[in-house]
């Protein structure tokens, strides 16, 4: 059965669909991460990749210390909405963009030694002092799905040590590291005696080092006590500014995302089509693939009435999954999607015209909801031209 979080009340006149972040639980997460903090000396920032609703920062940045960014316009939100440091990371840049990202930018990581050949006499430059680091791949993977392993054979992501044969180091002061994706502490264990065996030499002369995301430090089975062990080792034995950036964590179980049932038909199996859709709403349903909770819902055929969910577009393909419920769905229910408040909202689009959902930040200290933004027809005509 899918895990039930304590529901909000949702007012009768909340717009549908409607992403809802409770701020409780963000606060909540924040606890758990100031308290890794506080016990290792770390820097924890927000990945704006997962999670940018920029309406929260004064809560989170106080917190944080700041974000990592993966483009000039997340650098920009960053610099600009958040306030503190600001540590951009890209795959590659061309030169108009990496021009911007070093206007908005305190740490810079290259994912090549073409890219700090290229761009080091911009950074030379600048008219403030920005730290460099270069991205390795230590070559050990964690993440079974191949889609989110920075490790996979062939990745792009990342330099092998092979590659670092014959380069001078001169002007990089840091190292990146991501290998995980939603994973425990035994986990970055396990890549860290890679790594420092690869590395080892790398790490006696820098001043920082990245550990990169994926770490579920908010989830209730994460070990804290062993992460914090890591950094504190890390940092005694290399002398080196340790920082983490997770996305999830920091608002993991903490937004739902509202719908309703628009229609039921029937073929084999009854479907609900609803006015979320997997495509434009939650695409790594699709992309991942998973199957996301549904408050009150079990397995197909483990409650009275088994329903699929599909979304309202054009594509045959939207298709939430099969959910099992109490009662039977009708025309006008209320669907609520669990732990929506991550790689949701950022990943929203328009494709066939479908509406984005509305964005809410709900307080349960006085049961209040507070409408963000809400979207409509300009927003979608102005993508387009």
């Amino acid at each position: 059965m899918d895990r039930d979080y304590p529901l909000i009340h949702i007012p009768d006149n909340i717009p549908s669909p409607c992403f809802v972040i409770d701020e409780s639980a963000v606060k909540n997460n924040l606890t758990i991460l100031e308290d890794v903090q506080t016990r290792t000396g770390c820097k924890i920032l927000l990945a704006l990749k997962a999670f940018a609703l920029f309406d929260l920062f004064p809560v989170l940045r106080n917190t944080l210390k700041g974000v990592c960014a993966g483009s000039s316009h997340e650098a920009r939100l960053g610099k600009e909405e958040f306030g503190r440091q600001v540590h951009t990371f890209a795959v590659a840049y061309s030169e108009p963009d990496f021009r911007d990202i070093i206007k908005f930018s305190d740490y810079v990581t290259f994912n090549s030694f073409s890219m700090w050949h290229r761009f080091k006499y911009i950074i030379n430059q600048a008219k403030k002092e920005i730290k460099c680091g270069i991205r390795v791949n230590p070559e050990h993977s964690e993440v079974m799905t191949a889609l989110y392993d920075p490790c996979a054979p062939e990745s792009r992501l990342g330099m092998r040590r092979s590659q670092f044969n014959g380069e001078s180091l001169k002007g990089i002061t840091g190292i990146h590291l991501h290998t995980l994706c939603e994973q425990n502490a035994d986990a970055l264990e396990r890549t860290l005696k890679v790594f420092e065996t690869g590395f080892k030499d790398m790490l006696n002369n820098i001043t920082w080092l990245n550990l990169g995301g994926g770490h579920h430090i908010t989830r209730d089975d994460y070990d804290i006590d062993l992460l914090c062990h890591i950094i504190n080792r890390l940092k005694r034995q290399y002398n080196v500014e340790i920082y983490l950036e997770p996305g999830e964590a920091v608002v993991l179980n903490a937004g739902v995302l509202i719908g309703t049932v628009l229609d039921i038909v029937y073929n084999d199996i009854n479907i609900a089509i609803l006015d979320i859709s997997a495509a434009t709403h939650m695409p790594d349903v699709l992309e991942m693939p998973y199957r996301p909770g549904v408050h009150g819902s079990g397995l197909a055929g483990e409650k009275a009435y088994t329903c699929r969910l599909a979304g309202p577009s054009c594509l045959a393909g939207d298709i939430i999954g099969d959910y099992s419920f109490d009662k039977e769905l009708k025309v006008g229910s209320k669907v609520i999607f669990l732990d929506m408040a991550h790689y949701t909202m950022v990943k929203t689009n328009t494709f066939n015209g479908i509406n984005l959902p509305s964005i809410a930040c709900y307080n349960p200290l006085n049961n209040a909801f507070k409408i963000i933004r809400s979207f409509g027809y300009e927003d979608f005509k102005n993508r387009l031209s």
